[in-house]
């Protein structure tokens, strides 16, 4: 079944080589097809984008445009064709010189959305909420300077995990496997899931090893007294919080799912096996049936 498209948001990071021509284009060609379009380009730390109602959005960039784009739709459910101007995405399987026909798939209802499983992250501080974040890929909260052991403790709803001594701690999600979490040694996981990965980070006790629980969880990490070091919070890398003694930082699933739009011609296990360079031998035969 066809899409309507009437407008379209088009973001785009200027520190990817070529991004801004590639916007203009895409500006141009849909304005001559009486689309409405909005260019937000940025360098350096993005504000926010205008706010409207879209219909779809392009993210020019990398992964990490990707997942700035997702946190400011993540209240709207907006599509998104990630367009991949740099050399490494998960996220962006569209190289630049596809865009045209993925939109013209897209528009003909011939390309697959995934919608991806976000976290609602809070934190709470003398019985406080002092801030909250939406994140696409993960949470991670570890020592802010030189590496150095900091003490977590970890709820998985009502149930007690234990007290974590380690490197510190990553919640992330089916998307974010592929991301820190996978160099913590974490599982990759299908994007399509509906689960959280609770991945400890170099654990003093080796006992401690990376979970994978149900999306519907709600997973609790209380910052013990007694550190050695400050400790900080970043939520898709990109968002940071310091964190206090006895602050309980609070992750569970977003209302709302990122919608991502998919390439017909890669799946995600073809992105992972070109990615992360797998190999065994030849191809399969059945690799050009």
């Amino acid at each position: 079944m066809s899409r309507s498209v009437r407008s379209v948001l088009i973001i785009a990071n200027l520190h990817k080589k070529r991004a801004g021509e590639v916007a203009d284009v895409i500006r141009r060609d849909l304005t001559a097809e009486g689309i409405r379009t909005e260019l937000f380009e940025f360098a350096g730390k993005p504000e926010h984008p205008p706010s409207d109602d879209y219909d779809l959005a392009f993210s020019l960039g990398g992964d990490g445009t990707v997942l700035f784009t997702s946190r400011f739709l993540a209240r709207r459910p907006v599509p998104i064709i990630g367009i991949n101007m740099g050399d490494f995405g998960f996220l962006t399987e569209i190289a630049e010189h596809e865009w045209r026909d993925a939109f013209d798939e897209y528009r003909a209802g011939r390309l697959e959305v995934g919608d991806r499983i976000m976290q609602d992250v809070s934190v709470e501080r003398d019985g406080s909420t002092i801030a909250s974040f939406v994140g696409l890929n993960d949470t991670v909260i570890s020592a802010a300077g030189i590496a150095k052991i900091i003490r977590l403790s970890v709820r998985l709803g009502s149930a007690d995990l234990g007290n974590y001594r380690a490197d510190g701690i990553i919640v992330a999600t089916p998307t974010g496997s592929t991301a820190h979490s996978a160099a913590a040694g974490g599982p990759i996981l299908d994007p399509r899931m509906d689960a959280l990965i609770v991945n400890p980070i170099c654990p003093f006790t080796l006992s401690h090893r990376p979970i994978v629980v149900p999306g519907h969880e709600t997973i609790s990490i209380r910052v013990e007294h007694q550190q050695r070091t400050d400790v900080l919070m970043t939520v898709d890398g990109q968002l940071v919080l310091p964190l206090e003694a006895s602050d309980v930082v609070t992750v569970r699933r977003h209302s709302s799912c990122a919608r991502i739009v998919r390439a017909r011609r890669r799946s995600f296990y073809d992105v992972l096996r070109n990615k992360l360079n797998w190999s065994g031998g030849p191809e399969p035969e059945w690799a050009d049936a």
